[in-house]
């Protein structure tokens, strides 16, 4: 197996990188103190096919290859943390619904979400469930034509501009997933603000009061809510973060490699100091060591290998500490400059911090990944 390029993959990089340095970087300062992303933007990158990359093209995405959804998504987080969870989070919607949907559900919803024109967000979270998707407190209840659902979710990225919600909720005390259409009634979006890291992906309180659910919108199976549906939508999200936080220490190398090179101290760019080199050196190794596991990754799901999604865990969890730890010798090669919002880097440590909580926390993967390989002895 060779960790290299194909010739259009790398055309995809180019193409993905020049879109991020003209559309994106240069405004993501302004957009995370803005808490919220311009609907240009989305417009953007509805224009350009990059929501909904995993869409087959029977159902009028460009299907992209994993390694090439995993550049795609590395160069827009190396512009923008809170770009990259639109992504994350709409691909997780589609991915579900191309794995577990029915074939009406499939064409109501996946040319839609390919063209971007509505835009997918994952309702699992609550106030007193995060990890333990068991234990969500969202109720859904059989009504002749209708399933009706109650309670609340929190933390749903995107949450505030999204038209359509994978939700989990107890059926008859069976964790079940739902397609929830932002316009049904009873369905109320609150959004939240004052979060540490990716401000502007626009998250927001969802609450279901009596709120009527077609038949035809329980996707999978009652009881398969977590064991599919959801295990499903987390093993995307974990790749597509771990590829999210290679583009975030990406951008801190660059940031801190050019700085170095520009600041003086004791009449000597900074880079010359040996420590600001170790740093430096500790940065470059890991990203690299954490974009070869992302590459391993894609691999290993475009060939279906049955290790792929072991390999996704591990790839998320180095991928997601290094990035914090890249964040943090960048703010300490700024000096006092690294805690001001006038340099990139100190949105960079805030947005490392969501890393290790979204998809699985660094202490849940730290109890999951040896799971993997005790399975093969």
């Amino acid at each position: 197996m060779k960790l290299e390029l194909n010739p259009q993959q790398r055309a995809a990089r180019e193409e993905f990188r020049a879109f991020v340095a003209a559309e994106i970087a240069p405004h993501a300062g302004c957009w995370d103190r803005a808490a919220a992303i311009p609907m240009e933007l989305v417009d953007r990158l509805r224009e350009r096919g990059y929501l909904g990359s995993n869409v087959a093209a029977e159902y009028g995405g460009p299907g992209r290859d994993n390694v090439t959804y995993g550049l795609l998504t590395e160069e827009i987080a190396k512009g923008c943390s809170s770009v990259r969870s639109l992504l994350t989070v709409h691909d997780m919607v589609a991915h579900v619904i191309g794995r577990w949907g029915s074939p009406g559900q499939r064409e109501r919803y996946l040319p839609a979400m390919a063209r971007g024109e509505i835009l997918g967000a994952f309702c699992l979270s609550e106030p007193n469930a995060g990890s333990d998707a068991k234990s969500v407190e969202t109720v859904a209840r059989d009504d002749g034509d209708a399933w009706v659902l109650d309670g609340r979710k929190k933390w749903t990225t995107f949450g505030q501009i999204a038209g359509l919600f994978l939700v989990l909720a107890q059926l008859e005390g069976k964790p079940t997933a739902f397609l929830v259409e932002r316009d049904l009634p009873g369905v109320t979006v609150r959004p939240l603000s004052g979060v540490t890291g990716t401000r502007a992906s626009m998250l927001a309180e969802i609450f279901f009061a009596g709120c009527r659910v077609p038949k035809e919108n329980l996707i999978g199976k009652p009881g398969f809510g977590v064991s599919a549906v959801m295990s499903t939508a987390l093993d995307h999200g974990r790749y597509s973060v771990a590829w999210g936080a290679v583009g975030l220490a990406q951008a801190c190398l660059d940031a801190s490699r050019a700085y170095a090179a520009e600041r003086r101290q004791f009449g000597v760019p900074i880079a010359d100091h040996q420590l600001v080199r170790r740093m430096l050196t500790n940065i470059i190794a890991e990203v690299r060591a954490a974009r070869l596991l992302c590459l391993r990754a894609g691999w290993l799901r475009d060939t279906r290998d049955p290790g792929a999604t072991g390999e996704i865990w591990v790839a998320k969890y180095f991928a997601s500490t290094m990035a914090t730890r890249a964040a943090l010798d960048a703010v300490q090669i700024h000096g006092a400059n690294g805690c001001s919002e006038d340099f990139p880097v100190e949105r960079y440590l805030r947005d490392s911090r969501v890393l290790e909580i979204i998809e699985g926390s660094t202490q849940i993967q730290q109890i999951t990944i040896p799971l993997f390989e005790l399975q093969e002895l």
